[in-house]
């Protein structure tokens, strides 16, 4: 695929140094929505401010770029995770075997950032670093693998061979990879991200930022929990008092790794809402530096909208269809709604591309249950032409932090249905939590995660009453006019981005 001549890096030393490197992994500009909006957002409410953005991503992007170029935005350098070529160095650092396989125990299994500043040490300065392929190919790889399996001899040995190379070699690519110049860095997760991060702060000592929609290390082990090609090798039923750690536990125990480091690194931890930042402080982020900045809409686009074409009550998913959304489970409560709402149709609105097996497996089950009539996928497209058709917003995730799509239907009077996951209950103004049944609030209702039948008895309520749509669309549209708009958000950054940068004067530049 040739990428747009925007989205390729000049040839080093050409390129004048940005205000912000944004560090992104596997979204902008490759992916629509979610975190992919938000940072187009916050590029284009800084126009004062140059940007370049390093996009880390699984391999060579696969789309073409969903987003035009902001005037501001300098490049998108890219980190593949496949990447074998990165590092300068064939020759084997400094180190012993051993030593190499304690620290990224050390890294992998316990975030400790001492062993990681350890390893950049030994490593050496930017641009003379050892290569990827010498640091998990070389006898030495091979001999620190073994050192590293010899701590879980339960686990299937082919599949800690595979986690170790996948795991290590990311974090290798963070370390090795050329880091765009900038006068500060800031990443908009931890994972691979918050890893480039704590390397850049190493590295050149600029001030980090790090702002998480979700707490990235939590998503990441409910994906690995439900991950079908991870395989334990220990059936411990129901003995919890076993505590060996196996393949799942590797895997899991890495990304929560990451996030310690991330944080430890860090200047200032931010999170959507304020339960986000007791999970930074259990990971070990310093309570200093912790700061809430919620998402923001910009109301005014959704003033005015369309004329609506259908009459048929709707009910609506938005979102991009992937596990963690659990689209499934909109489709389920679409198939039991629809014998109880006259002409129900239920829009599953938002990108396929991200998971194709999981959004064929949607489509699947819409045929088979005979719901094409009913349950109808939209693909990726602007929310705001099918908000006029939309009479309740339905957000069935596992995860989430504080979702644009709950923002943006309320700025145009939407009242939602949400699980009772991030932020969702406090938007939507519900009391207390929903234990085992939906509860209302002022501008929509919250039920537990996968209660089909709770979110099914909210959503008939809510159809076939439009006095109770109107009055929670209202309401909730007010609550976002007043505590969610994007220019205050905005100023918010503006705020902790002028902290950091007042430290360097324009002619470093």
């Amino acid at each position: 695929m040739e990428m747009p001549i925007w989205f390729v890096p000049p040839r080093r030393g050409s390129e004048p140094e940005a205000d912000v490197c944004l560090i992104a992994e596997g979204c902008y500009p490759y992916v629509s929505g979610g975190v992919s909006t938000w940072i187009d957002w916050l590029i284009r409410s800084h126009p004062d401010l140059t940007f370049s953005v390093l996009a880390i991503l699984p391999g060579l992007p696969q789309t073409e770029p969903r987003y035009q170029r902001p005037a501001n935005l300098k490049a998108i350098h890219h980190l593949y995770l496949d990447d074998r070529g990165k590092g300068q160095r064939r020759s084997w650092p400094a180190m012993t075997p051993q030593w190499y396989a304690d620290t990224l125990d050390s890294i992998l299994a316990h975030g400790d950032p001492d062993a990681f500043h350890a390893l950049l040490g030994k490593f050496g300065p930017a641009g003379r670093r050892p290569s990827v392929s010498t640091m998990l190919d070389s006898p030495q790889a091979w001999q620190a693998l073994s050192a590293g399996y010899a701590r879980m001899p339960q686990t299937a040995f082919i599949a800690y061979f595979w986690a170790w190379r996948v795991l290590a070699g990311g974090l290798l690519r963070t370390l090795v990879g050329p880091l765009p110049g900038a006068r500060l860095y800031h990443s908009v997760s931890t994972g691979y991200a918050g890893l480039v991060a704590a390397r850049a702060a190493h590295d050149t000592g600029r001030p980090v930022m790090i702002t998480e929609h979700g707490i990235y290390s939590n998503e990441r082990r409910v994906e690995i929990l439900m991950a079908d090609w991870i395989k334990n090798s220990i059936d411990t039923g129901l003995d919890f008092s076993d505590e060996r750690h196996d393949i799942r536990d590797f895997w899991a125990d890495a990304f929560e790794s990451f996030a310690r480091i991330a944080y430890s690194a860090a200047d200032d931890v931010i999170a959507l809402y304020g339960d986000n930042n007791a999970f930074q402080l259990a990971l070990g982020a310093d309570s200093k530096k912790l700061t809430v900045v919620p998402n923001g809409v910009d109301v005014d686009r959704f003033d005015t909208l369309p004329a609506r074409v259908s009459k048929r009550p709707t009910l609506a998913f938005i979102g991009r269809v992937t596990p963690i959304k659990d689209v499934q489970t909109f489709i389920d409560v679409a198939e039991r709604a629809a014998s109880k709402v006259a002409g129900l149709r239920a829009l599953v609105i938002g990108p396929m591309d991200e998971d194709p097996d999981y959004a064929q497996s949607c489509i699947e089950a819409v045929n088979e249950r005979g719901l094409a009539d009913t349950v109808i996928f939209t693909g990726p497209v602007d929310v705001r032409d099918y908000m006029a058709e939309i009479d309740v917003l339905m957000l069935t995730s596992i995860s989430e932090a504080l979702p644009l799509v709950i923002l943006e239907a309320g700025a145009s009077g939407i009242p939602c249905i949400a699980t009772d996951v991030g932020a969702c209950k406090e938007i939507l103004g519900c009391p207390g939590r929903p234990g085992e049944a939906a509860i209302a609030g002022i501008g929509g209702m919250v039920a537990p995660v996968g209660d089909v039948g709770s979110l099914v008895s909210a959503a008939v309520h809510m159809l076939n009453n439009p006095f109770v749509r109107q009055q929670m669309g209202a309401a909730l549209r007010a609550k976002v006019r007043i505590q969610y708009r994007s220019d205050t958000v905005a100023a918010a950054y503006t705020k902790l981005y002028s902290k950091h940068l007042s430290q360097f004067a324009k002619s470093e530049v």
